[in-house]
């Protein structure tokens, strides 16, 4: 029975990036070896173990065999005599199939430190074609690895593309597409997830609310990069870099998707575009089953950013009016995730990408001006029922005239 250590810890150490998790697996050994040496076996589809002292994952070594359609469809052999290099010829990515040896040597019989020497995210064997999954994941290991300069080999984004073709990804349920690219937006570049699955042909099958975007015309007085779809990527980056918030991400990218319904006769202009993109922004948020916190967000950013644009000519009430429709007095979060999504939108334009935008400072200080009027003095003036909501309602409104009076100026 010998162990090592395999996946992500390899990689990430030999990247020189923090190690979160560390998973093992184990050769020469099966379940009643597991079990006497103490470790307690967990997981329903194939047998994995929590090691006695630390609890780490140690795996048995298995084979796959395609045995039905999508990510689920195998057959699994556990058997004592399954060698690492079997193990690891089922893995993705070559740089995720490197193994490490109790004394700190590298197994690595697909060559994936040549692949992390050289930036290249590459298939392990032709077998990656049997789990659409991969797709996903590649281009979220894409987006994460962006920055430091990796790019997918084009062997592997042709296979890619022959998954994306062959009705494969159909068959990934709601929650693995939503957890992958959930994942991605914790990434330096979310953006380059939705543009790798566009490159392979995956984006139409999975999102295809976003792939309707792209080859949507805008006016290029506001949008010199014309293109809708090129504009939601260069806005998910842009919110990439205002926020740690997934949910502000997650809103960014949906924040368009109105323009995709546009009539075609009246292009490039989509001045009903955030009244008709809640019905898209509705149905990816239900068939990918999104977080409500999520899609509450989406809707919110989709329904009102352009007023955001237009904070410097709104009145007050307007700005209440925006505050009370949106319930922002019980959920103030909402301000912050209106007023950066509307920034990225902003910014995320060809030759738009540092220019001031002090809209969302306005927003967030007409609605502390607005909230810092409370209700207890409102109250023992002698207002009651109705005439405190209208009473509330008049001095949030001065208070923000006052503060907007300030901030223009």
């Amino acid at each position: 029975m010998n162990t090592f250590l395999v996946g992500g810890a390899v990689r990430d150490t030999l990247l020189g990036l923090d190690v979160k998790d560390r998973d093992w697996v184990v050769v020469g050994a099966d379940i009643k070896t597991m079990l006497k040496a103490g470790y307690q076996q967990v997981g329903a589809d194939f047998p994995v173990f929590l090691h006695p002292k630390n609890h780490e994952e140690y795996a048995l070594a298995r084979t796959e065999r395609k045995s039905g359609q999508g990510y689920t469809g195998f057959v699994c052999d556990f058997a004592s005599d399954v060698t690492l290099e079997e193990d690891l010829q089922r893995r993705d990515l070559t740089i995720n199939a490197i193994a490490q040896a109790d004394d700190g040597s590298l197994v690595d019989p697909y060559g994936g430190k040549t692949d992390l020497d050289n930036k290249i995210l590459r298939h392990v064997s032709p077998a990656f074609v049997e789990d659409p999954l991969r797709v996903l994941r590649v281009a979220r290991f894409a987006a994460r690895f962006h920055d430091l300069g990796f790019t997918v080999a084009d062997d592997t984004m042709s296979l890619m593309r022959t998954i994306a073709e062959s009705g494969e990804l159909d068959v990934l349920t709601p929650e693995r597409v939503w957890i992958e690219w959930e994942k991605s937006l914790s990434t330096p570049r979310p953006d380059v997830f939705l543009r790798v699955l566009r490159d392979c042909g995956a984006l139409a099958v999975v999102l295809p609310e976003i792939d309707a975007l792209f080859g949507v015309p805008q006016p290029e007085q506001w949008h010199p990069e014309i293109d809708t779809g090129i504009h939601t990527l260069m806005v998910a980056r842009q919110a990439a870099t205002l926020t740690d918030d997934t949910c502000i991400r997650f809103a960014a990218q949906l924040h368009d998707l109105g323009k995709a319904l546009t009539p075609q006769a009246e292009w490039p202009s989509h001045r009903m575009h955030t009244s008709t993109g809640k019905v898209p922004v509705k149905a990816v948020c239900d068939r990918v089953r999104v977080p409500n916190a999520y899609r509450d967000a989406a809707l919110l950013v989709c329904a009102e950013h352009t007023n955001v644009h237009n904070a410097g000519e709104l009145k007050a009430s307007t700005y209440i009016k925006i505050f009370d429709r949106n319930d922002v007095w019980r959920k103030p979060e909402r301000v912050t995730q209106l007023a950066l999504a509307s920034k990225a939108d902003h910014q995320g334009r060809t030759g738009f990408e540092d220019r001031p935008y002090p809209q969302a400072d306005w927003l967030l200080g007409a609605f502390n001006a607005a909230n810092s009027v409370e209700v207890k003095p409102i109250v023992a003036e002698g207002f009651t029922g109705q005439g405190i909501r209208e009473e509330l309602t008049r001095r949030r409104v001065v208070s923000v005239a006052k503060y907007l009076e300030e901030a223009r100026n």
